[in-house]
């Protein structure tokens, strides 16, 4: 039966991959990439030094062209269910290909705002390719951004909520702690002006960009900030804590 790993390689930084990883990595024949375009080559490169580093025996790397999507659809629910059927027909046609032990890299941890193992179970539901997999946990960029502020994620005895920025904007900040993925526009605009907020770019890359203060005192820094590394990267990875003043 064919083997496939699904491999947590944490926020950037090579020496975030953990040993069981490591392990892992050094049973691949060959590795699946998603790619997101010319202006995140960067995304690539960071994973293929990962296995310059770590892998022992010959691998080839396949890249795959990850499908458009709208991402500013009337019908969000449905818009990503769509692009994850096309991503895992790719998947599938791309491992349908190769008779040898298969893996792909995740950024952060597959379990955390990751498509890549419902692409997998689609795969298998459609039942035309049988495997078995693995998933190997990772350092999701949530560690990443309370290691970098040397801060603990929540108050003691509250909650930490993770959501999105598309959803903080809709529903607001809750009680407790909450940390933000995926926010594109800035969401945290719209919180009070005294909460605080922890925020970091690119976390374990060379960019690496870090702010934190009150949101009425650092929210125009940090959206300028961001600005000027998205237009001189063409892309952009950030995430960040936000906390309701005491």
């Amino acid at each position: 039966m064919r083997k496939l790993f699904v491999i947590g390689i944490g926020a950037g930084d090579p020496d975030q991959v953990t040993m069981q990883a490591v392990k892992a990595l050094r049973q691949v024949d060959v590795f699946f990439v998603m790619g997101k375009g010319t202006e995140k080559r960067q995304l690539v490169d960071v994973r293929t030094a990962i296995l310059d580093e770590h892998a022992e025996r010959p691998y080839r790397i396949v890249e795959i062209p990850d499908p458009p999507r709208d991402r500013t659809p009337d019908n969000y629910r449905e818009t990503v269910l769509d692009w994850h059927e096309r991503r895992s027909l790719l998947l599938e046609e791309a491992f349908a290909a190769t008779e040898e032990v298969g893996a792909i890299l995740v950024w952060g941890d597959p379990a955390l705002y990751d498509s890549t193992l419902r692409m997998v179970e689609r795969v298998l539901d459609r039942g035309a390719l049988t495997f078995d997999y693995t998933v190997i946990p990772g350092v999701t960029s949530v560690h990443a951004l309370a290691a970098r502020h040397r801060i603990v994620l929540h108050r003691i005895g509250e909650p930490v909520h993770i959501t999105t920025g598309r959803r903080l904007r809709e529903e607001g900040l809750t009680a407790g702690s909450t940390v933000v993925l995926l926010d594109a526009d800035c969401a945290f605009t719209t919180t009070p002006a005294d909460t605080y907020i922890w925020w970091g770019a690119y976390l374990g890359m060379p960019a690496e960009t870090l702010v934190s203060g009150r949101v009425g005192e650092v929210a125009d820094r940090i959206v300028r900030v961001r600005g000027d590394l998205r237009a001189r990267h063409g892309w952009i990875m950030d995430v960040y804590l936000l906390r309701r003043a005491e």
